[in-house]
């Protein structure tokens, strides 16, 4: 049994972290700014404020804590802006705290992409490969929540866009909250970076026919070009990588699994 935290364990992907830890056995303490209702908790976790940005809570949050996961995120704006910023208190707070390891979640090649969503999550990275702490990277492919929520927002407009030339390898965030969780178990001092992708390589026309198959919506699929950098960072495939599965939760059953949730 390891004692971990999580920072950022209500959002999307850490709230699957702290459930994975659970049943792995582990003690488990989730870190946010603010505490949610006691019907969104994960049962047998423990919930504390922590301000990383500020710093309030962090000390009394991180004591007795052996390993830290970070699966803090922000879309855009001064939230995005913060994220490097914050993973490098992060790491100060464990360092001071005796912390053995930290774990930072990731995406993959960002420093490849000019978005600025990917290149905060560059600039994370950066710091913990430079951190004199022990660290893993995690960087993990798109998850199916984002695909899917892609589809499910374009669809209120009548449309299912596919955008041409683009593919994913979409992941279940259980699946990438699996192996942040084992890497919580490393022994040693050396620094890790795991690359985690899903089961298996989807055009997104393919993935769109699923969506409105499992969905049953009336929009229609229609298929667009994505100009710019990012669709150039798209076409060229850098967001895959077919030689390191983890996931075993493939798009169509994870779909499944939430219409019946």
């Amino acid at each position: 049994m390891v004692n971990l935290a999580v920072a950022g364990g209500t959002g999307l992907a850490g709230r699957a972290v702290v459930a994975e830890a659970i049943v792995a056995g582990h003690k488990v303490r989730s870190l946010s700014r603010h505490i949610p209702p006691a019907d969104q908790q994960v049962a047998g976790a423990d919930y504390v404020r922590a301000d990383f940005r500020s710093g309030v809570g962090v000390a009394e949050a991180l004591d007795g804590v052996e390993v830290l996961i970070e699966t803090m995120d922000a879309c855009s704006g001064a939230a995005l802006k913060a994220l490097p910023g914050m993973s490098v208190a992060v790491l100060d707070s464990a360092a001071r705290a005796g912390i053995r390891r930290c774990v930072l979640l990731t995406i993959i090649n960002a420093r490849e992409c000019a978005m600025s969503y990917y290149q905060v999550q560059a600039a994370r990275a950066l710091s913990y490969e430079k951190s004199e702490m022990p660290t893993t990277v995690v960087e993990a492919t798109q998850f199916h929540n984002l695909v899917a929520g892609i589809f499910s927002a374009a669809s209120r407009m009548g449309i299912i866009p596919a955008f041409r030339g683009v593919c994913f390898q979409a992941i279940s965030t259980a699946d990438v909250a699996a192996v942040l969780v084992a890497e919580a178990g490393r022994g040693g001092q050396e620094k890790v970076s795991v690359r985690a992708g899903g089961p298996d390589v989807q055009t997104m026309h393919e993935m769109a026919q699923i969506w409105k198959s499992v969905t049953g919506s009336k929009a229609v699929i229609s298929q667009l070009p994505l100009p710019g950098s990012f669709g150039a960072f798209l076409r060229a495939g850098r967001n895959l990588i077919p030689d390191d599965v983890a996931g075993a939760v493939e798009f169509r059953e994870w779909l499944a699994g939430h219409a019946a949730g």
